[in-house]
C-alpha cells in the first residue's frame, strides 16, 4: 500500500507539473508532457480499462475506416462533463453590457472532408493561465493570460499543440462577442455552469466546431515553484532575438523592465517567465506564442531527462504540499492514476506546434474602440487539420501540393560565407523550386536559418524546411513586408552544412 500511495502521489505531481508550465508563461511544458502522458492512458472512451491495457501490452491499433468512426464536419453534439446545460438555454447572470463588433464574424466554417478517420480515444485538453498573484491580493475573476489546446492521438502517438492569441475575437455563448480571453473571466463573474473553463472550452466549440474534453488552469505561483524545485540550474533556452521590455509587470501593478540579449543560456524560473510573457519584439503576441512552445519544449526535455525525473520523484510530497491550491481541473482521479504508461515515449518530431498568427486573423477595431484580431475561420480550419489531424503524404503527394502553391522563394545570405544564398538557390532549383530573387542582409551574423512566409505557402514552407533540416519553430508566418509574397529564406550559420545533406 505504501508503494501505491507513492505512485499516486508521483501521478498527482505529474499532473500539476504539466499544469505547472501552463500557466501565464505560455510555457507549458510539462503541461504538454501531462497531456501527452494522458491521451497515452486516460482517453475518453467507454470501459478507460480497457484503454488502460491496450497501452500497457503495447498493442494498440491504429486508426482505419473500420474501427474508428469519422471526424464528423459539423461542430460534435456533445457534452462537456463540467457544464451541466447547454450554452443556448442558459441565461447570464447580470453584468455589464458588452458592446459587440462593429465587424460581423464571418460564419464558422466547416472541418474539410478529406480528413483521415479519428480515434475515438483522442483527447483533447485546453490549458489555461491566468495572471494571479499573492503580492496582489486578487481572488478573480480572471483573464486568461495564455490559452493553448493539446490534442493527443493515442493510436498514431502523435501530439498537436496550438496556441490562441488572447485578442482573437470570438462568439462567447451566451455573451455575445468578445475577445477570446474574457470567456473564464465572463464564465466565474456570471456563475455559468462550470465557471470560466467550461465557457472557455465551449467559446472554442461554438467558434470552431472542436470539442475540448478537459482542462488544466493554473496561476504564476505554480510555474514559478515546479521550474525552482525541478530545474534549480535552471532550463536550457536559445533567444534569437533582442528583447526589450520596459513595462513588464511586477509582482503588484508596478513595472519591472527586463532585456535578452540574442545566445545560449541557462534561465532561471524568473527569467523564463519573463522570456515566456513578454511581447516586446515586432510580432507582439504571436512572437510571444512561439516562445512559449519554446519554453514548453524546453522544459519537457529538462523533465524528463534523467537527473530532472530523479529530482522529480525524490520532490513530490513537497510539491504537492505546495500546489494543490493554485490549479483546477475537471480530470478524474481515474486519469491520473493511468499517466506513466507512455511517459517519455512520445518522440519530439511527433509533436506539432503551430500558432494562429497573421496568416489566419485581420487586425480590426470593435465598436468601444478595442484593438482585435477578427479570425478568417476557414485558414484557421486548416490550421486545425494540419495540427491535429496531418495528413500521410508520400513524397509525390507533397510535391504536388508545393507544386499548386507554386511559392515564389526569395534567399537573402545572413552569415559571411561567400556565394551561400547563390548556392542555396541552384540547389533548391535542381529540388524542383521556384528561386526567384537572392540577396544578404544587412549584419550577416545570423546564427540559425529560419523562413519567413508571406501569404498560405504552408506546404512550400514545410517543405523547404525539410531540405534545409530547418525545424517548424523557425518557420514564421510575418507580415513585416520584407517580400510581396512568397517565402523568404533567412540563411545563418547552420546552412552549409544542411545544403544537399
Amino acid at each position: 500500500m505504501r508503494l501505491r500511495g507513492c505512485l499516486r502521489l508521483f501521478f498527482v505531481c505529474a499532473l500539476l507539473a504539466a499544469m505547472a508550465t501552463v500557466c501565464a508563461v505560455g510555457s507549458f511544458t510539462l503541461a504538454q508532457q501531462t497531456v501527452v502522458d494522458l491521451g497515452t492512458s486516460g482517453f475518453r472512451v467507454d470501459d478507460p480499462l480497457q484503454t488502460l491495457r491496450c497501452f500497457a501490452i503495447q498493442q494498440c491499433a491504429d486508426e482505419s475506416a473500420d474501427e474508428a468512426p469519422p471526424l464528423l464536419l459539423t461542430p460534435l453534439v456533445t457534452s462537456i462533463s463540467t457544464i451541466s446545460s447547454p450554452a443556448a438555454t442558459w441565461t447570464p447572470a447580470p453584468q455589464p453590457v458588452f458592446v459587440p463588433s462593429a465587424t460581423p464574424l464571418p460564419t464558422v466554417a466547416a472541418l474539410p472532408t478529406n480528413l483521415p478517420p479519428v480515434d475515438p480515444r483522442a483527447i483533447t485538453i485546453l490549458l489555461l493561465g491566468i495572471d494571479q498573484r499573492r503580492a496582489m491580493q486578487d481572488d478573480g475573476p480572471f483573464r486568461t493570460d495564455t490559452m493553448m489546446l493539446l490534442h493527443v492521438n493515442p493510436a498514431r502517438r502523435t501530439v498537436g499543440v496550438l496556441s490562441l492569441p488572447r485578442d482573437l475575437w470570438v462568439r462567447i455563448p451566451g455573451f455575445g462577442e468578445a475577445r477570446i480571453n474574457t470567456a473564464n473571466f465572463k464564465g466565474d463573474a456570471a456563475a455559468y455552469p462550470g465557471g470560466g473553463p467550461a465557457l472557455a472550452m465551449a467559446t472554442i466549440y461554438e467558434n470552431f466546431g472542436l470539442r475540448v474534453d478537459n482542462y488544466l488552469l493554473v496561476n504564476f505561483e505554480v510555474f514559478i515553484t515546479l521550474v525552482d524545485t525541478l530545474a534549480p540550474d535552471g532550463v536550457p533556452i536559445t533567444v534569437t532575438e533582442f528583447i526589450d521590455d520596459p513595462y513588464y509587470p511586477d509582482e503588484a501593478e508596478g513595472y519591472n523592465p527586463v532585456n535578452f540579449e540574442p545566445g545560449d543560456y541557462r534561465l532561471n524560473a524568473e527569467s523564463l517567465l519573463q522570456y515566456a510573457r513578454t511581447r516586446a519584439t515586432s510580432g507582439g503576441d504571436f512572437d510571444r506564442a512561439r516562445r512559449q512552445q519554446q519554453v514548453l519544449d524546453a522544459v519537457r526535455a529538462e523533465v524528463l531527462s534523467a537527473g530532472g525525473i530523479a529530482t522529480f520523484i525524490s520532490q513530490a510530497p513537497y510539491l504537492w504540499g505546495q500546489l494543490q491550491d493554485n490549479f483546477s481541473t475537471n480530470l478524474e482521479m481515474n486519469d491520473i492514476l493511468s499517466l506513466g504508461q507512455l511517459m517519455g515515449t512520445i518522440q519530439r518530431d511527433d509533436i506539432r506546434y503551430s500558432v494562429i498568427s497573421n496568416l489566419h486573423v485581420v487586425p480590426g477595431t470593435s465598436s468601444d474602440g478595442q484593438q482585435v484580431l477578427i479570425p478568417n475561420f476557414d485558414s484557421i480550419r486548416d490550421l486545425i487539420v494540419r495540427t491535429f489531424y496531418p495528413p500521410d503524404l508520400t513524397h509525390d503527394d507533397l510535391l504536388k501540393r508545393v507544386r499548386q502553391e507554386a511559392a515564389p522563394i526569395t534567399i537573402w545570405n545572413g552569415t559571411q560565407v561567400g556565394n551561400l544564398a547563390r548556392d542555396t538557390k541552384n540547389w533548391l532549383e535542381a529540388q524542383g523550386l521556384l528561386v526567384t530573387d537572392i540577396g544578404s542582409e544587412q549584419h550577416r551574423y545570423r546564427r540559425q536559418t529560419e523562413i519567413r512566409v508571406y501569404g498560405r505557402y504552408s506546404w512550400t514552407a514545410q517543405y523547404v524546411a525539410d531540405l534545409l533540416g530547418v525545424p517548424g519553430d523557425r518557420i514564421l508566418p510575418s507580415g513585416d513586408r520584407q517580400i510581396a509574397q512568397g517565402l523568404l529564406i533567412l540563411l545563418g550559420a547552420d546552412a552549409p552544412a544542411n545544403i544537399g545533406g
